[in-house]
């Protein structure tokens, strides 16, 4: 169900007695070719580099058996390649310790239990804690499939109690040495992250001011779309720039560049002809740039122009002041010059972008004075930020004040997601179900690797059973290619170790060319780069690693796909419940703030926006507890009609306080 979809009376896919029959299962969609994210190069050369260096040495000291062991520390550079330096440097030291953790379990059962099937318990129970806390942490992609695939592998791995501490040393050697090939690049661009994700909202927001301006008053199908990646990108910009810290007025200045980067972004997403009118207004024609202070906010989601249709208009605060919509053109005239405004402010925030990315000097530019005294209001919230009349700075505040006030964050947050009653546990107790019995039955026809069911069914949960069933599609046919490629690659491998590590290096550098976008493809270099893994530790005929591989995918594909539509979520809809209730209370405050007339200083325009971001952030959430409920079947009806209503009102109350913040000029 799309936004703001209209009701429609009992769903397609409605049974009697008030469930859902299963939906139909999308296959072409899954594998689909898709452009690969761009910064892919990132995360592999790092993979590469953090590998390369402990294989080579380990082939130079003959000791290629222990490559599992490095490896499971050097696979932590895929992670966190998305976070400003600050926030990598901590998120990279726990995947570390929790990969060195999850090793050291696996090792020490392998060394002290004999049944395979009491191991394939144990490991099934580690992917659930993978699933649920990587989901919890959000900590990204490559998510639990990492930590899986290695854990379950050990669990497996002859092994002595007395070789563990070594074994650990050695993966957490690795793991130190990921983290300095993963911060290393601080020390060329220290903005390199933040500088790409607010380029991302750039170019989405001149995407979307194109597709409208394209339009010229109608309502293409790209609209909707183009305004979701739109509030997506900027949503994310903001969420990093939440973690760059400000120690310096060098780091302070760069921060606040990108922040009036976004602001101008943002503008895009509350009501376009006239959020490009008041950028045209605030802009001068002879000087681009303007200074404005840092601020910490966030909103991913803004109203579209053509579903204003429902709920109560909130007071149009044009009246109320000096807002900048009085100024424009006329109505007749509009028609005409706005599709003009709009290209050309999507070519300025193209240029902008590609200036981000190419390292340049960051491009400054000029705010509207609603926004910059919100940035001044927010400014004033900072950490050890001088009060009025106080002859000392404040008392420091631990982390950014944005984007909810009063919301956990840090372990808070995480313990919080995984509270009795999360939506995440049935998400684990599938994935413990579903790895245990695809273990089992691997075992029972007799293969030689069962882990390989396990890590297969853990990989192909997602957040719903429609999810789950195209990662399922794509893990079988990508693996069945990489089966394929694994055989043609065959007289390679027998040139030697080198040849072999060389090898292993580029399927892991095609595998993160593709896994991000197309996950099938992806699993055509993953597959032969596990079997060369194997290979390293203990030579198995061909015939049989292929054959073993193929049954263990199939297995482990059928039977979690099974435990995914049999243990059903019945709480993806409560969670649609929850989130009603709160874009609703977010909806009043919204409202009411938009009811008392234009903001008047710093104070207003930092009340303003924190409402806008508690409002979007709700929305957010609203929308992806229906995406989740959606795609998950045996459910009871979605209520449309609310969720509908709700989207619509909080959409344009957002999209009033928006405009609110985007004025050229405050009432006086």
């Amino acid at each position: 169900m799309g936004k703001h979809a209209k009701p429609s009376g009992k769903s397609a896919f409605e049974a009697p007695g008030g469930m859902v029959r299963a939906r139909p299962l999308p296959v072409r969609s899954a594998v689909r070719l898709r452009r690969p994210v761009d910064i892919w190069h990132k995360p592999a050369l790092s993979a590469v580099a953090a590998l390369a260096i402990p294989d080579l040495t380990l082939w130079a000291l003959g000791r290629l058996d222990l490559l599992l062991y490095t490896s499971a520390g050097a696979m932590c550079a895929l992670y966190a390649h998305g976070l400003p330096y600050a926030a990598r440097a901590r998120t990279l030291a726990w995947v570390v310790l929790g990969m060195v953790a999850s090793l050291g379990i696996a090792l020490t059962a392998a060394s002290l239990i004999t049944s395979t099937a009491l191991l394939v318990v144990c490991a099934s129970l580690v992917a659930a804690v993978h699933k649920v806390v990587c989901e919890a942490t959000r900590i990204g992609p490559p998510g639990n499939i990492i930590l899986t695939f290695i854990a379950a592998s050990a669990f497996f791995v002859p092994q002595h109690l007395g070789q563990v501490p070594l074994h650990i040393a050695l993966a957490l050697g690795a793991g130190v040495l990921a983290w300095l090939v993963c911060m290393a690049p601080a020390l060329i661009r220290p903005q390199g992250p933040e500088r790409i994700v607010v380029a991302r909202a750039l170019e989405a927001a001149a995407g979307l001011l194109r597709t409208e301006a394209e339009a010229d008053g109608g309502q293409p199908a790209g609209v909707p779309h183009a305004r979701h990646a739109t509030a997506a990108a900027v949503n994310a910009a903001w969420h990093t720039l939440f973690l760059v810290p400000v120690r310096t007025p060098a780091r302070a200045a760069a921060r606040a560049g990108l922040e009036r980067l976004l602001v101008r972004a943002e503008a895009a997403l509350g009501d376009t002809g006239p959020a490009i009118e008041a950028s045209a207004e605030a802009e001068p024609r002879d000087a681009r740039f303007a200074k404005a202070e840092p601020r910490h906010t966030q909103f991913a989601e803004a109203e579209p122009r053509e579903t204003r249709t429902t709920g109560p208009e909130p007071r149009d605060t044009r009246s109320a002041g000096p807002e900048p919509h009085h100024t424009r053109p006329a109505e007749a005239d509009r028609h005409y010059t706005r599709p003009a405004a709009s290209k050309a402010e999507a070519d300025r925030l193209g240029g902008w972008a590609r200036e981000l990315r190419s390292g340049r000097p960051l491009p400054e530019v000029v705010l509207s004075a609603a926004q910059a005294e919100e940035l001044a209001g927010v400014a004033a919230e900072e950490p050890g930020a001088r009060r009025p009349g106080s002859p000392r700075p404040g008392p420091r505040r631990s982390g950014p004040r944005r984007p909810a006030p009063g919301h956990p964050r840090g372990v808070r947050a995480v313990l919080v997601r995984l509270a009795p009653g999360s939506p995440l546990l049935p998400i684990g107790a599938r994935v413990a179900a579903g790895c245990v019995l695809a273990g089992w039955a691997s075992m029972a026809v007799g293969v030689g690797h069962p882990y390989w069911a396990v890590v297969t069914a853990a990989s192909i949960y997602q957040a719903n059973t429609t999810l789950s069933w195209q990662r399922a599609l794509q893990r079988t046919l990508g693996n069945l290619l990489g089966l394929l490629l694994y055989t043609a690659l065959l007289p390679l491998m027998h040139l030697g170790p080198l040849a072999m590590i060389a090898l292993a290096l580029a399927c892991q550098l095609g595998a993160e060319a593709g896994i991000t976008r197309n996950y099938w493809l992806g699993s055509v270099c993953v597959t032969p780069m596990a079997l060369l893994l194997t290979e390293f530790g203990s030579p198995v005929p061909a015939t049989t690693l292929i054959a073993d591989r193929w049954i263990d995918t199939v297995v482990g594909a059928a039977v979690g796909l099974a435990c995914c539509v049999l243990v059903t979520n019945r709480r993806a809809a409560d969670r649609i419940e929850v989130a009603l209730g709160r874009v609703a209370a977010a909806e009043a405050v919204a409202f009411g703030l938009l009811a008392t007339g234009p903001a008047t200083g710093a104070d207003e325009a930092r009340d303003i926006g924190w409402a806008r971001d508690r409002l979007a952030g709700c929305l957010v959430e609203l929308r992806e507890a229906v995406e989740v409920a959606a795609g998950e079947w045996w459910q009871r009806p979605l209520p449309e009609e609310r969720i509908a209503h709700a989207e619509q009102r909080g959409h344009r109350a957002l999209a009033g306080l928006v405009r609110r913040l985007s004025a050229p000029a405050l009432a006086a």
